[in-house]
């Protein structure tokens, strides 16, 4: 039921279609669900497309680990994105649906000879190292388009989540950028592309232009040195969407034109300019997913809080990262009576809430809770601790349907990897 006045962060067709029949789907399905929304995230992905349609070779590598589901993958697959992977079981999800070689970038750190060899397989892909020690572990032949991961370290200053460039693990130094990409030439590369990923969900557009500012500086510092060119940078993701009310959203459009503005400058000077790469995660499916949970329990102690049938194990932002997600609550809004309470599910841990002191419409057992800005690093974050299993994923289509994409973690899953025939090792007397 849509109340006049109400406050609510997800996009108005959205809200428009789902709201009137959440009572049902909940009937249908039960809670806790994570839901998405079909026509917001193929929209979002239209929409980045045409504002950087004046880069040449523009092209976003969707960051699986915002949202792995395969359904959701399709939709973004069908606009023409490729995929940013951090895992072999990343990979082989991107294959199954049929992305293959440089439709995917195998972003990783502290990676195993062997999930190189498996990257490598079944067409390879656009392997993006991390450190100048991996070079030779790739199996040969070497790929001949090869990327690397670029750290600044203290000629940028640092941002939440990811912290300070000279903090984080990734990325190769300032001062290997030389030596790195002159050994990969020597082991037989010869196309190129250089990637960054400093800050994560971040609103500030200038900070994100000065990323490629970067990256085309250091483009020319290594095609200078060893007479290269560079087929792409990958200014990497980490365009942020506003999760609190009064947030604003990133200016696309301005961040576009200041991109578009530096290659043009970088193409009078050097008569070419790399392709544009990005690997959105937040951006594409954060907005357009929401978790809904059911109240089961009013508690007092010494405050008052609301028992929800989901836990941090649905969503664990809110407790790893102090996040803030909007919470409303469907049906009530604003002018109805306000209680200040603590958001929790039922983990044995106290950092196990959704919401902290938050004022909100006061709830009755059976309420719906709606935790919005969902749709990135949610379920893909879920757990089993506690045996809490991990909750359903649904899909809300453009016809207005609505299909069970995941089903929810049953106790055979839970304990699936523990039924096996039991291997046992004697040593040797």
């Amino acid at each position: 039921m849509l109340l006049k006045g109400e406050l609510i962060m997800m996009s108005e067709d959205f809200k428009n279609k789902l709201f009137p029949i959440l009572p049902d789907v909940i009937k249908n399905y039960g809670t806790p669900f994570h839901i998405y929304d079909h026509v917001g995230i193929r929209q979002t992905c239209q929409n980045l497309k045409e504002t950087f349609k004046k880069a040449e070779g523009f092209k976003e590598f969707f960051a699986v680990k915002a949202n792995p589901n395969i359904e959701i993958m399709k939709i973004i697959q069908d606009e023409g994105f490729g995929f940013d992977c951090s895992s072999i079981p990343e990979i082989k999800m991107a294959r199954a649906i049929g992305s293959y070689g440089e439709n995917i970038i195998f972003t990783s750190n502290n990676t195993s000879e062997k999930e190189f060899s498996e990257a490598l397989e079944r067409g390879g892909c656009i392997l993006n190292l991390d450190d100048i020690s991996f070079i030779e572990k790739i199996s040969k032949p070497f790929p001949e388009l090869i990327c690397f991961r670029y750290n600044p370290g203290s000629k940028r200053t640092g941002k939440e989540i990811l912290g300070n460039p000279e903090e984080q693990k990734y990325g190769i130094r300032h001062d290997q950028l030389i030596p790195t990409y002159k050994l990969a030439i020597k082991n037989g590369a010869k196309r190129f592309g250089i990637h960054s990923m400093i800050c994560s969900n971040q609103l500030d557009y200038n900070y994100i232009a000065d990323t490629v500012k970067m990256l085309l500086e250091a483009i020319e510092i290594v095609s200078e040195k060893l007479n290269i060119k560079f087929e792409f940078l990958n200014m990497g993701g980490g365009i942020g969407i506003p999760y609190k009310p009064k947030e604003k959203e990133m200016p696309l459009k301005l961040l576009a034109d200041k991109i578009c503005g530096l290659l043009d400058k970088f193409k009078k000077k050097y008569g070419y300019a790399p392709k544009l790469f990005m690997e959105c995660g937040r951006y594409i499916t954060g907005p357009h997913g929401i978790l809904v949970t059911t109240v089961i329990n009013k508690m007092s102690k010494y405050r008052k809080y609301v028992g929800v049938d989901a836990c941090m194990s649905s969503l664990m932002r809110p407790a790893i990262y102090g996040a803030y997600h909007h919470i409303s609550v469907n049906g009530k809004n604003d002018n109805d009576p306000q209680e200040i309470v603590d958001i929790v599910g039922s983990l044995c841990e106290n950092n196990d809430k959704f919401a902290i002191q938050r004022k909100l419409p006061k709830t009755e057992i059976g309420d719906s809770i709606i935790i919005h800005d969902a749709g990135a690093h949610g379920y893909a974050m879920c757990f089993q601790y506690n045996g809490r299993l991990r909750p359903k994923e649904l899909l809300l289509r453009n016809d207005g349907s609505v299909i069970l994409i995941r089903r929810e973690e049953s106790y055979s899953d839970y304990i699936a990897t523990q039924n096996f025939m039991k291997r046992i090792y004697k040593p040797k007397s």
